[in-house]
């Protein structure tokens, strides 16, 4: 376990691999462990440093905000104790349309922007995460004692391919998770709206989007490719929110193509 102190508390991270260094960003009730299986993939050219957000995961839980902006700085400091001018972001969800994010605010940091699942704007997100933006619906689902497991595990056989392995993820994510970055983080997502900068962006940019996915509407791919039509756009017919677990090795060679 490694960690950094930043201004508003720990920021957990793992790192694996050697080489010229890659940022990997978590989607919302994630943990870094979503990225295992691709940082393994990316070992033997790149290394690969996978964060908790704070409020998730193994980061501090004090920060007092938890939004996208809170994370866009979080990434820029977390490079700068490090000593990393300049690398790649890889995002899912959440993680993803932070890393547009950095992108567009410290565009010195970023080589390249790799978004798997992500929402351009909050409209993209499902019904049930339209609601968590909303306090009191947010502050019932999480005090009521086992609601949110039980409401997951009902539909995550229609959210990933391997879905008890997916759910026992969820279940240790949660776990680790506040209200407040429950609540702060997805009612962020759901006012950020991305449009009218993408075209501010000079470096490469690729979508990957799960044809099947039910937590962010797929067609978030066609609104990154008419924000920014020099972005390169993968569409997972086998997958849902998860491409990385659902199509893994699809999703590696797609990604170390686009890297290289």
């Amino acid at each position: 376990m490694s960690s950094i102190v930043t201004d508003r508390g720990l920021v957990h991270y793992e790192a694996v691999g050697r080489g010229r260094p890659i940022i990997l960003l978590h989607g919302w009730l994630e943990s870094w462990e979503h990225w295992l299986g691709t940082m393994e993939s990316l070992s033997r050219r790149y290394k690969t440093y996978a964060l908790d957000f704070w409020g998730f995961g193994e980061s501090g839980k004090q920060s007092g905000s938890f939004s996208v902006q809170d994370y866009v700085e979080m990434v820029d400091q977390f490079m700068e104790r490090l000593g990393i001018e300049r690398a790649p972001i890889v995002g899912h969800s959440m993680g993803g349309t932070v890393s547009l994010k950095v992108a567009l605010d410290h565009h010195e940091r970023v080589e390249k922007i790799a978004v798997v699942g992500s929402p351009i704007m909050g409209d993209g997100l499902a019904l049930f995460l339209r609601l968590a933006a909303q306090r009191s619906l947010a502050k019932l689902a999480y005090r009521v004692p086992g609601a949110i497991p039980l409401g997951v595990r009902i539909f995550s056989p229609l959210l990933a391919r391997d879905w008890k392995a997916w759910y026992q993820m969820f279940e240790q994510d949660l776990s680790q998770t506040t209200m407040e970055s429950f609540h702060y983080s997805i009612a962020s997502l759901r006012k950020t709206d991305l449009r009218p900068r993408l075209r501010e962006l000079r470096i490469p940019v690729m979508g990957v989007y799960g044809v099947l996915d039910r937590i962010v509407d797929p067609a978030q791919g066609d609104v990154l490719r008419q924000s920014l039509p020099a972005a390169e756009v993968h569409m997972f017919e086998h997958s849902g929110h998860f491409p990385m677990a659902d199509e893994p090795e699809r999703f590696y060679q797609v990604l170390l193509n686009f890297l290289s």
